[in-house]
Formats: C-alpha cells, structure tokens, sequence
C-alpha cells in the first residue's frame, strides 16, 4: 500500500483558546485598546500559530529554493538562464540581498538547489536537491512530469521539516529562477482564470517587445493547458521546480504548525496553489509585502491577504519577507514585554 504524500495530511487549525486568551492579555496591556493596530492582530495571530500566549519570532528559517525555466526559449527574460546557478553561489557567499538581509536579522539561511539548468559546485549552505535540469517550456509541453512535480513537493517539505525541527518559530521561503515571473503569471491565470494582459509582468525589466513575448507565451501555455484548475495538475503544467518546493514547503510548514511569511509575486502564487489545495493552510499565512510585480495585487486578493509593507520591492529571494520580521518581532515583544494596567498601577479607566 502506497503512503500519502505529506501534501495531502491534514492541516491543523491554529489554537482558538490560545487566540481567545492572547487577546484577553492584549486588553490589560497599558494602552487604549486596538491602539498599535494590525500589531495586535499580528501578535494574536502568531500566539494561536505557535500555541503559546507569549509567541515569538525570534527563530527564522529563510530558505531560497532555485531552478531554471525552459519558457526562457521563448525570449521572456532580460537575463540568460546561466545567471540562476550563479545566483545560487552569491547566496551561499553572502552577496545576495536576502543574504545580506539573514545576516541583519540573525536568521538562518539555507539555499535549495531544486533544478538549476547548469550545474553548481558543492558549497557550504548549499542543499543539492535537484528533481531536473530545469523545467520544459511551458508554452509548448508541460512545464514537468507529474512525478517531476510530486519530486519538488517533496523537496519543499523536507526543507520546511528541517526548519521546524531547527526550533524555527517563523519560515520564510524565497524564490530565483530566471523566467520565473512567466512561470507564476501562467499559473495565477490558470488558477484565477485570468488574462496575461492582466498578469504578466516585467519580471527582470523586459522592454515592450520582451513583454509581448512573455503575454504570448503565457497565451500559448494556457491554450495548450484548457481549462482545468486543479492545482497540482496546473502545477505541473504551467509551474517551476522551485514554486512546487514553496508549494511543497508552506503545505510543510502548516502541518507542522510554523508560521509562514509569504514574500511576493513568485511565493504568493506558491500560496495561492497551496491554499487551492489545501484551504486550511490559509490559516498559517502572513503576507509580507505588496510587490510592484504586475499581478502581485489580483494574486493577494484572491488570497484576502493584507500586505504589512508597500515599499515597491520586486527582487524576490525571500528579501520581502525579510525585510518584514522585525515587524512580527516588534509585535511580539510589545505583546509579551508591555506592563498590564495591574502589574503598572495604571487605572485602566473602567
């Protein structure tokens, strides 16, 4: 008898009574209620996550998962695909943005080679996870086998179980695959049955003409794909090798209760295929940043998500989110450090 892949065990529900007591505490801290806004949901939100009314962010696991996508045959990227692999090395060396960005918050870093068209060397930091040699085009055949697909999924798991069993009390999964913004635009139309015209993107900084050929391609996918929306089958047609390791990894960390911070356009529609596949992983979700990505916007509304930051990001990487935690640390320590009206000698006004 053949086991169930992890992606389809069930997801828990965060701790209501946790919820309920967190915003019990919430209404004796030394401040009108509701006065720090969204930093109050925030902290609420995370409390019934981790199941504690003093939660913590403290612990963050970042992990950039990387591959490259045949649709850049179609001419959809300012850069050749060889730039994927050496991305790969800068992480590792600590000369991305997002690595930059890990060291600052004293967050580990780990990178997931998932399918990277060339090859890459060993180095530290560095996990060889490879499924492929890249995806197929995706506007000419599927993007992967559904064995291909199931293999990345796996992939993402493992990673989000390797930062659960770290102590990670928050994961952040990032994205880098030339091509991929045709990639993920491809699969929100699918998912949202929506136009390119409305979701293709720049991505790198295509000209007008790249743009076109990126609409075209993504036309072409979704006319050889028809109709259907079933998420991991759509996931296999349209995606990439490291959106089905986020897939994989938020599917992952929901079912083992970690608190996922969604980066942008690349981990968003990672999410939006995760939460089509499974609607309790939702509950787990916090979204970091509304990406200047064309789409990022119809991509968030479908998933009722409320961005913390607008600050005009499209790098991806994971360096969104990143540049969020201190947002989810600050609620937590003013949650958790704040003197109550009884424990300050503060009449509470009642």
């Amino acid at each position: 008898m053949t086991a169930e892949p992890p992606w389809n065990a069930p997801i828990p529900a965060p701790d209501a009574a946790v919820a309920e007591a967190a915003r019990a505490h919430q209404r004796r801290l030394t401040k009108p209620p509701g006065s720090l806004g969204r930093l109050e949901d925030l902290a609420v939100r995370l409390a019934a996550q981790q199941g504690t009314v003093a939660p913590a962010a403290e612990r963050v696991a970042i992990v950039v998962f990387a591959a490259d996508h045949g649709v850049c045959d179609e001419g959809v990227s300012a850069f050749p695909r060889t730039v994927t692999a050496q991305m790969v090395a800068n992480f590792a060396h600590g000369g991305a943005a997002v690595s930059v960005l890990a060291r600052a918050l004293d967050a580990g870093l780990e990178v997931v080679n998932v399918g990277t068209a060339e090859p890459t060397p060993p180095v530290a930091g560095v996990v060889d996870a490879m499924v492929a040699r890249g995806t197929r085009n995706l506007a000419r055949e599927p993007a992967m086998t559904p064995a291909e697909r199931d293999a990345a999924l796996r992939v993402g798991d493992d990673a989000a179980g390797r930062a659960a069993d770290s102590g990670a009390e928050l994961f952040v999964g990032g994205d880098m695959g030339i091509g991929n913004t045709t990639s993920a635009a491809a699969l929100a139309c699918a998912l949202l049955e929506e136009t390119p015209e409305t979701l293709v993107g720049r991505g790198t900084g295509v000209d007008d003409a790249g743009l076109e050929r990126k609409r075209e391609a993504v036309a072409r996918g979704l006319a050889r794909h028809g109709t259907g929306t079933e998420p991991l089958a759509v996931l296999a047609s349209l995606g990439g090798l490291e959106i089905a390791a986020l897939t994989g990894a938020i599917l992952g960390a929901a079912r083992r209760r970690m608190p996922v911070l969604v980066d942008g356009f690349i981990v968003s529609v990672a999410a939006l295929v995760a939460v089509r596949h499974a609607p309790a992983a939702a509950h787990w979700l916090h979204f970091a940043h509304r990406s200047a990505e064309a789409g990022h916007d119809t991509v968030l509304a479908a998933l009722e998500a409320a961005p913390l930051l607008d600050l005009g990001m499209r790098l991806g990487e994971g360096s969104g989110a990143a540049m969020a935690v201190p947002l989810l640390r600050s609620a937590c320590r003013v949650h958790n450090d704040m003197a109550t009206f009884e424990s300050a000698g503060v009449s509470d006004g009642g």
